[in-house]
């Protein structure tokens, strides 16, 4: 049965009713009330929206109803207090549910008062009260409001939707007390200290969320209060906090020092805006320390696939070693330019002619012709061009990676088929041959750490093995080769003075521009940076890897 009023009572209740307040309104309900006792007026009927009355009840009307109202929610009269509304079997049903969900044990409201014509609902009377409840785990207190309608024909009541409850409760919300639920408090995905939280870098945004999708947190504590829950239960929104929870965490393998100084490496002013993506390895375990990147384009880091250049002439040289038993100091003559299966190559600006050059000079000042020459002769027969990338694949892993926590990378690609003059230009990272920057700082890492370890965003991720560990020679080889590019190499005007670093440089001609790229690596890191439109490497990439090398 609806509550709603008819208005018109006459002598004492008139007179009554003028005083206002809720012991006044509820005398008049005892004048007419039905034997339970609930105050339900004998000649009230259902409101019909239909007959609203384009004038709002007066302030007193609208207190009046209001006050009668949150009295029968604050008793646990529900049916009566529903009844005063116009949806009573909704009311009756939400406010069932806010007693329930919150293990409500005390309601009261105070400072009941009109605020004149609602601006929300046309035809209304607004009405502010403060809600104080004792719900499970504490005492919870907020200020609501309703809106009081009138009909033509005098009838009263408050418009009921799930703001009634709490301002904002959307329709299918509710709310709760006590333990806060699943959502309540979001995992944070933090560095390898345990703490810092890694959706504060603008570079790792993506995959903060991405790992957040797909790993399993530890710890976290859940804390109590009040929380907006949906249909399922989860948690949408945390009102009160009686208790602090400790959210839980997904650790990853990210050094918050080392992400900071990649953040602004990548933005470095010699760069002049150009788009840039480093990787910073902890080259003993394959553990990624840093990613960072700018540009339109997504993740140049982990996911930009690009020709590596002259950078590709660490593997080049590698499978000169394994597979065609020549060392640093074999002949390597480095010419201005060469032929090789009717394509023409040249050497970059700079490098100067040296037929008596040996492999490892060669690789110091970065001779095009000489890899071409020597690679071509020693490493394709019969047309089979695929020591390279048997090279890539068997002792420096490359291949379909997968860093953990559902995190997307670009795999790099050194075709075993290539035909033409792509079988020489893969022997200086042109072609076909296409790598990331975190691709180039694994491989400068297999080098530093004669093996090589897959490169993980999480601890505890699965890493793929080699199939064939370097050899001792080989690392020895080229480890000396690249002390000697970062000393008095191509290397040098960035990272000369650089105590145990040895570094690649690489420039790759894509279109009408070039790309830029170096990797390095130290005592502690291995570091990998591709800069789009560089002029060479040293002088894009190599800005981003010193201050890598130089902060770690």
């Amino acid at each position: 049965m609806n509550r709603a009023v008819k208005i018109g009572l006459a002598g004492t209740c008139t007179a009554l009713l003028a005083l206002g307040g809720i012991g006044t309104y509820n005398i008049v309900h005892g004048l007419t009330a039905d034997p339970a006792g609930y105050g339900t007026p004998k000649a009230a009927r259902s409101f019909d929206p239909a007959t609203m009355s384009s004038t709002p009840p007066s302030d007193a009307e609208a207190v009046g109803l209001a006050r009668a109202f949150l009295d029968s929610w604050s008793r646990q009269h529900l049916e009566g207090a529903a009844s005063d509304t116009d949806q009573p079997d909704s009311a009756s049903q939400a406010l069932r549910e806010y007693t329930h969900g919150l293990h409500l044990k005390k309601l009261s409201f105070d400072h009941i008062l009109s605020e004149g014509p609602s601006t929300v609902t046309r035809g209304a009377t607004k009405v502010t009260f403060d809600v104080t409840a004792r719900v499970a785990g504490g005492t919870w207190s907020y200020s609501s409001a309703v809106a009081v309608l009138k009909s033509t024909d005098g009838l009263l009541a408050v418009r009921w939707n799930n703001s009634v409850l709490y301002p904002g409760l959307g329709d299918g919300q509710s709310l709760t007390a006590g333990r806060l639920p699943a959502g309540a408090n979001a995992v944070k995905v933090v560095a390898n200290d345990g703490k810092t939280d890694l959706s504060a870098f603008a570079s790792l945004q993506d995959i903060t969320t991405t790992i957040r999708q797909n790993a399993r947190p530890t710890g976290g504590s859940t804390g109590t209060g009040v929380a907006v829950v949906d249909g399922g239960g989860a948690g949408v929104e945390t009102l009160k906090v009686f208790t602090e929870g400790r959210a839980p965490v997904i650790r990853t393998t990210i050094d918050a020092h080392l992400q900071a100084v990649a953040e602004n490496a990548v933005k470095d002013s010699h760069l002049q805006g150009m788009p840039a993506g480093t990787v910073a390895l902890d080259w003993r375990n394959g553990r990624i320390l840093a990613i960072a990147h700018t540009g339109a384009d997504g993740d140049i880091a982990i996911n930009g696939i690009k020709s590596p250049g002259s950078t590709i002439k660490i593997i080049t040289s590698a499978a000169l070693f394994d597979r065609a038993g020549l060392t640093a100091s074999s002949p390597a003559p480095c010419t201005d330019s060469l032929m090789a299966n009717s394509q023409m190559f040249h050497n970059d600006p700079g490098v100067r002619a040296n037929p008596g050059s040996s492999l490892a000079q060669a690789f110091t000042v970065s001779c095009n012709t000489s890899f071409i020459k020597d690679g071509f002769h020693h490493l394709v027969h019969d047309g089979d061009a695929s020591a390279l990338h048997d090279e890539a694949v068997n002792v420096f892993g490359m291949g379909n990676w997968s860093i953990g926590g559902g995190v997307a990378t670009t795999d790099p690609s050194i075709p075993p088929d290539v035909q033409g003059g792509d079988q020489a230009a893969q022997f200086i990272g042109q072609g076909k041959v296409t790598a990331t920057p975190l691709f180039m700082a694994s491989v400068a890492a297999t080098v530093r750490n004669v093996g090589f370890e897959q490169p993980v965003i999480l601890p505890g991720q699965h890493q793929d093995t080699a199939p064939r560990p370097i050899s001792a020679r080989t690392a020895g080889y080229l480890q000396s080769m690249m002390r000697s590019v970062a000393t008095s190499g191509t290397a040098a005007p960035r990272l000369g003075g650089l105590a145990g670093v040895g570094a690649k440089t690489g420039t790759a001609e894509e279109g009408d521009h070039t790309n830029g790229w170096l990797t390095a690596y130290n005592s502690r890191v291995s570091v990998a940076a591709l800069v789009e439109g560089g002029s060479s490497g040293v002088d894009s990439a190599g800005y981003v890897v010193r201050r890598l090398l130089t902060s770690s």
